[in-house]
């Protein structure tokens, strides 16, 4: 076995099974929490029939030969193919889910104070990690560690281009035993723009292999097949993200590959932890049988404004879109999923927000208290950061070695903990300004944020 490899790929199977089996935590609140999204979902359901009435379109159709053709012929230049996307909209944007979530009546008591309505996530009984229970989780961040990415100054490039060649010998190795566990580890210090996208796709299980690009082309010929209005929604939202910006519009065609093959992807479904609400629609151009119906979209996943955006930076990564897809996928499965649904997950968007909250309250109270006093939550400014794992804010490289942390440590702590030391770190102008347009010029621009460092400071603040 060892001497054939197998050895690591059993362990490494086994490394990825547990992953995505123990990634749920029963809560006691979990009926709560589902009965509030299945309410979500019934609303989003509801927007997209009322957009299909209003357009007098179906929500899937056969494609017309013609349709067809024409697509498979643009495969590569999608951004090419001509479609009508001017009357859609997106179906919801983070400020709408944020309402939502802002609005959930605690499962304890149905009733908020009157002085905490539509304020806070008190009434939420979710216990979230305090500053000292993440430094044992991110130990190396919390104690200072010598770690890849970090700028230093000129006297130390030498000694940096040192460290960053012995990280390189070292991930060799690593990758040349092929065990996920010690790639992961191998993360926490960081990790070469040259072996990162090796590293994730050992770490995720997901390598491209024969089986995984037939069942791309699969996926594909259902796109040339099936003409959904969930299509129109993500040309509409890759439009209106990745092609605006300076950073990702170069990867508008193999988005659109990606993205609309996601759609289809039945083992999504089947793969999230709880299942999301669908529809069951009949096809239009086939008779009303029950062989003649479709899970509305096959994956189960209905995209808001700003969906592509957990696709977008794997572009960096991958120049194979097959590649790309599985490695996004199994991202999305263990992470980005938890983003956008109602649950009482640990590292689910409703506790990383209420994280949000009380590491703000607790270590900047001065400022959680100016945001008062202006009636703004601020949750509505970074509900956005944390809902897109802050893609298409920071820049790519430091967004690439945040999520590198994520990987490395299994966990989205560590997003709602540099959205509150990013608000610390430009307090003194937010103390300027009272209203939420200014206070979002503010922190319009994050390029200039440097990941590591700006966690370290966090790591070493103490309560006040």
């Amino acid at each position: 076995m060892k001497m054939n490899g197998l050895e690591s790929e059993i362990k490494n199977n086994i490394y990825h099974w547990l992953k995505y089996k123990k990634r749920e935590i029963l809560s006691p609140y979990d009926a709560f929490f589902r009965k509030a999204q299945i309410h979500w979902d019934r609303r989003i359901h509801k927007s997209l029939n009322s957009m299909s009435n209003e357009l007098g379109i179906s929500l899937v159709k056969i494609r017309t030969q013609n349709d067809a053709q024409e697509l498979m012929n643009k495969w590569n230049e999608l951004s090419n193919y001509e479609v009508n996307i001017s009357k859609y909209r997106p179906v919801y944007a983070p400020k709408d889910f944020l309402d939502v979530l802002l609005n959930l009546k605690g499962p304890i008591s149905n009733t908020f104070q009157t002085t905490n309505e539509y304020w806070e996530f008190a009434q939420i009984p979710l216990r979230v990690k305090n500053l000292a229970e993440l430094r044992n989780v991110f130990t190396e961040l919390a104690r200072g560690d010598q770690i890849l990415g970090v700028n230093y100054p000129l006297n130390s490039i030498s000694n940096y281009a040192a460290f960053e060649m012995e990280r390189i010998v070292l991930g060799e190795k690593v990758l040349e035993k092929n065990y996920a566990p010690a790639a992961q580890e191998y993360l926490k210090k960081g990790c070469p723009r040259c072996l990162r996208a090796r590293m994730w796709a050992l770490i995720l299980g997901s390598e491209a292999k024969p089986p995984q690009r037939d069942y791309f082309q699969k996926l594909k010929h259902h796109v040339l097949e099936y003409d959904l209005m969930i299509d129109k929604l993500i040309i509409k939202d890759i439009n209106l993200t990745a092609s605006n910006d300076d950073q990702y519009f170069v990867f508008e065609d193999v988005l659109y590959q990606v993205m609309l093959c996601f759609s289809r992807d039945g083992e999504i479904l089947k793969d999230l932890p709880t299942q999301p609400g669908f529809m069951q629609v009949v096809i239009k151009g086939r008779q009303n049988t029950s062989e003649n119906t479709l899970i509305f979209p096959p994956s189960g996943v209905i995209p808001f404004h700003g969906f592509t955006m957990y696709a977008a930076p794997f572009c960096y990564l991958y120049e194979d879109p097959v590649q790309l897809y599985f490695t996004y996928r199994a991202f999305y499965l263990r992470f980005w999923h938890r983003l956008h649904r109602v649950c009482g997950h640990p590292q689910g968007i409703v506790s990383l927000c209420l994280q949000f909250e009380r590491m703000l309250q607790c270590y900047e109270p001065n400022l959680w208290h100016h945001f008062k006093k202006c009636h703004i939550h601020p949750l509505r400014i970074v509900i956005k950061w944390i809902m897109r794992a802050f893609s298409g804010h920071l820049n790519p490289e430091q967004l690439l070695t945040l999520w590198d942390i994520i990987l490395a440590y299994d966990s989205m702590e560590i997003i709602p903990m540099l959205a509150v030391v990013i608000l610390i770190f430009r307090k003194e102008n937010l103390y300027k300004v009272t209203t939420l347009q200014n206070l979002e010029a503010v922190l319009a621009d994050l390029s200039s944020i440097a990941v590591i460092p700006l966690l370290q400071i966090a790591f070493s603040k103490e309560h006040q």
